[in-house]
């Protein structure tokens, strides 16, 4: 990985567009900053006609106002304060960035999850989802019964959220085999060893909201029912009422 960082400092010369402008460079490629260099190139309406880096240790012109420039500062005090420009500006710069940022590993969060189930001609299908992670570079795999899946894989590259972390997705198509487990693998800066998550054959999210709907409806079929039911009991006679006329065993209807 080169870590550039980049300085403008930038003069307009004239109201109808004409500019010069500077910009300074720090690049590394390492932490231990052993190959790092100091570029400084000025700049005249968007042409580089002069540059100092210090691997070349002076000045090179690019026009002839460059070549002109370069000869004097070669042979001023100006080469030497930009021979000392790695030490003092860019290496101290470049290690708090390595230090504060480049250096520091997020671990990922990591989600399994089944976006189809098997049906018959149709096999089934997985998503393994890492969040959150820091620094991008990451390897995420599968594993069947242990062997790693080399082919029905899909994934996504490291895609950036925009606040330093990255995510990255991965899809597996295979047909279930009862006893069989199935494993999404991460390696990652964050952690000494592999994260494994195992698939715990659960419903996919669109079944398992299917489920949960049928169920509450089954609940609260049985509370309508239970309430109507005392509903019909509060309303309906405790007992048959006394009539104020007997019959006797003749059947013939008696007063009292």
């Amino acid at each position: 990985m080169i870590l550039i960082l980049q300085l403008l400092l930038a003069l307009s010369l004239r109201a109808d567009g004409y500019s010069w402008y500077q910009v300074l460079d720090c690049i590394s490629r390492s932490s231990d900053l052993s190959d790092s260099e100091y570029i400084t190139t000025y700049y005249f309406n968007k042409d580089p006609f002069l540059r100092f880096n210090s691997t070349v240790g002076e000045f090179v012109g690019y026009t002839e106002l460059g070549v002109k420039n370069a000869e004097l500062f070669n042979k001023g005090p100006e080469v030497q304060r930009m021979r000392g420009e790695l030490e003092r500006y860019c290496k101290p710069n470049l290690q708090l960035v390595y230090t504060h940022i480049l250096d520091k590993a997020v671990k990922p969060k990591i989600r399994l999850t089944s976006e189809k189930q098997a049906s018959q001609g149709h096999p089934a299908l997985l998503m393994c989802s890492a969040y959150g992670f820091y620094p991008p570079a990451i390897d995420m795999y599968w594993l069947r019964d242990g062997e790693k899946v080399t082919s029905d894989v899909v994934s996504t590259e490291e895609m950036a959220d925009g606040n330093w972390y990255y995510q990255i997705h991965s899809h597996l198509e295979y047909t279930p085999t009862s006893g069989e487990k199935i494993s999404c693998v991460v390696e990652h800066a964050s952690s000494k060893k592999p994260i494994i998550v195992d698939w715990g054959g659960s419903f996919p999210d669109s079944d398992r909201d299917k489920i949960f709907i049928g169920a509450s409806g089954f609940v609260l079929g049985i509370i309508l029912s239970t309430a109507g039911f005392l509903y019909y009991k509060k309303k309906s006679p405790g007992q048959i009422r006394e009539s104020s006329a007997d019959i006797d065993p003749s059947g013939v209807l008696m007063s009292d």
